[in-house]
């Protein structure tokens, strides 16, 4: 199923700190995103975030918020984080992921949360392992694979 298309890919040099855009990423298994400061972290190699969710999230607090904001690896649009589950696939250019969990509880300093009293990300962040490696770039399509079909 066409889950939209990747606008953004990000990494950090450090854990609490927003994720900068760069041209391209790799993804490795076991690994997640090469060079990114969360990267071997067991279960949540690798974080998307939908651009419709940072919108809504900037009306509401009348912040602009730039792809990375959040700490996600890959910013995507048309990606539902309500038709995704645990145990989905999705197909993010010529890379395979695993979604492995929804949500995640934001970590002290967060600078998003600190900011305006919330974060998006324990809601409705997609975290996923790295099922086969490759580079995924803005522009790539997503597909989302149902785990039962």
């Amino acid at each position: 199923m066409d889950a939209g298309r990747v606008i953004s890919v990000n990494v950090s040099e450090g854990k609490g700190t927003p994720k900068r855009p760069v041209p391209e990423i790799e993804c490795r298994v076991g690994v997640g995103v090469v060079g990114d400061a969360h990267a071997g972290t067991p279960g949540r190699e690798v974080s998307l975030l939908d651009a419709a969710e940072i919108e809504a999230f900037e009306a509401k607090h009348g912040i602009a918020v730039p792809p990375g904001g959040f700490a996600e690896n890959i910013t995507t649009r048309g990606l539902d984080p309500g038709a995704v589950e645990v145990g989905d696939e999705l197909v993010v250019g010529e890379v395979r992921l695993e979604v492995t969990q929804i949500g995640k509880p934001c970590h002290e300093g967060c600078a998003i949360r600190e900011a305006v009293g919330e974060c998006i990300m324990p809601r409705v962040g997609v975290f996923a392992r790295v099922l086969s490696g490759g580079r995924i770039r803005p522009g790539d399509p997503v597909r989302l694979v149902k785990r039962d079909g």
